[in-house]
């Protein structure tokens, strides 16, 4: 929840200014994911640069009806996103997100043909209690593991630490490749190797310009969902050209 209306567009034409003039970043994936009065005007703006997509932050677990100040996963395509975030850590936290909520967003935002960023990831007190892989799994499994091969492989995971968000903390490359790496082996196991390595998991725990490089080089890392790193225009375009070629 940043910026006013002037300043988020003002940062859209910086990013979207820099990405038409830098060829090497055509190939990488990008997700503008801006608060939903900016939806529309950031598909707007995303024409014309190559591989730029608009997502939401969240939609609502219903598909239609009298939820007053929700936002549907229908009204969201209506307007031209084609990503959401799904159960980030502020909205299992601050909202009470259940696994079960989330199972039903899951399923509504898939038969949008909405791609889910779905979040994941344990607490500070979690970690320390050396549960953080149970935690996950849980998450996981009750949330998306009831989805067929076909729909699953459809999903973006996102692995967030939450003592690492918004607190200057990261974790490790080997905290972070660990985790990502037992992801991928549990959806292995559930739904096969060729399937658990065409799925994108991306990390999202204070990933900035500094460490982005040393974390995306991690064999099971393939990206970030970027938070604050991101309301920098440079510091995202940094973030971009941290990929490996």
């Amino acid at each position: 929840m940043n910026k006013l209306y002037s300043e988020a567009v003002e940062l859209v034409d910086e990013i979207t200014i820099m990405l038409k003039d830098d060829t090497k970043s055509d190939d990488i994936i990008k997700i503008l994911i801006p608060a939903f009065p900016y939806l529309r005007k950031v598909v707007r703006h995303s024409h014309g640069v190559p591989n730029l997509f608009t997502g939401a932050q969240n939609c609502a677990d219903e598909e239609a009806g009298a939820y007053t100040g929700e936002v549907s996963a229908a009204m969201l395509k209506s307007v031209g996103a084609t990503y959401v975030i799904i159960g980030h850590s502020e909205r299992r936290s601050y909202y009470k997100e259940t696994h079960e909520a989330l199972k039903k967003k899951a399923n509504i935002v898939l038969g949008q043909s909405i791609t889910p960023i779905f979040c994941i990831g344990e607490t500070k007190e979690k970690r320390q209690a050396k549960e953080h892989f149970t935690v996950v799994e849980a998450q996981i499994k009750d949330s998306l593991f009831h989805l067929s091969a076909d729909e699953f492989k459809k999903i973006v995971l996102a692995y967030e630490p939450v003592w690492a968000i918004g607190t200057g903390l990261t974790a490790t490359s080997e905290q972070a490749q660990e985790m990502h790496h037992f992801i991928r082996s549990l959806i292995e196991k559930n739904y096969g190797k060729e399937i658990a390595n065409s799925i994108s998991i991306l990390y999202g725990g204070s990933c900035n310009a500094k460490n982005a490089a040393e974390l995306f080089a991690c064999p099971d890392v393939d990206g970030g969902l970027i938070g604050g790193a991101a309301l920098v225009a440079k510091d995202f375009i940094t973030i971009i050209h941290s990929f490996p070629k």
